[in-house]
């Protein structure tokens, strides 16, 4: 069986990224704007809790008495995509990753340059054969389009029912793949963890922690 990665998640708490990013915000709008940067973090923080990522520059400028124009929320909106992040992977994860057989790829959706700053950020290049971040591909070959899928199918000269991928995201990780006939497995970790998935869209499996592929039997 030929294993495949999402990334955020489902390998590591996409969280993590999120406050790096957020710190490094704050840093940026002290430096230009002088506003306290552990201050300014804690608002942040509070400002994602309550209402999401959404308009978070928006509303944290504007509390702070900084024109939230188009330029100064792209600013920080940069600043949040281009810093290099401090993230970590839990341990029992690592050891999953070097016990399962070889080989190994992921398959991850977003910004080009954030999501190989997280792969960068965790070290973990070296344990899988290729890793594909859709969007270099063009934005129509993100989730839950099978493009990537493919290239690994074509790659592995394999059929569909000799692969599994392994995600947290009901509304695109699996819809299209379980049609083909891949094997789907949700983890219930981080933001879509309780999420309800629409019919045919769920998993096939559903494990409550990733180390649970242990006793899968797919």
């Amino acid at each position: 069986m030929i294993y495949i990665f999402d990334l955020d998640d489902t390998l590591y708490d996409e969280r993590q990224y999120v406050e790096s990013g957020l710190r490094a915000v704050a840093n940026y709008v002290e430096y230009k704007w002088q506003v306290e940067k552990i201050a300014g973090f804690d608002q942040l923080i509070n400002l994602l809790d309550r209402n999401g990522r959404g308009r978070i520059f928006n509303d944290y400028l504007a509390k702070n008495n900084i024109p939230a124009t188009k330029k100064n929320v792209k600013e920080c909106v940069t600043v949040y995509r281009l810093h290099k992040p401090v993230l970590s992977m839990a341990q029992q994860h690592l050891q999953l990753l070097h016990e399962l057989p070889k080989p190994l790829y992921l398959v991850t959706d977003g910004n080009k340059v954030v999501q190989a700053n997280k792969v960068e950020a965790l070290n973990i290049r070296h344990l899988f054969k290729r890793i594909f971040i859709t969007h270099r591909f063009g934005v129509k070959h993100a989730k839950p389009s099978t493009y990537c899928f493919e290239k690994i199918r074509l790659a592995e000269a394999c059929d569909w029912n000799d692969m599994v991928y392994v995600g947290d995201n009901p509304a695109k990780d699996f819809v299209n793949l379980n049609r083909l006939g891949m094997h789907t497995v949700r983890v219930l970790t981080g933001v879509h963890r309780s999420a309800v998935a629409k019919p045919l869209y769920d998993a096939h499996y559903t494990v409550k922690h990733i180390t649970d592929l242990r006793s899968l039997e797919v």
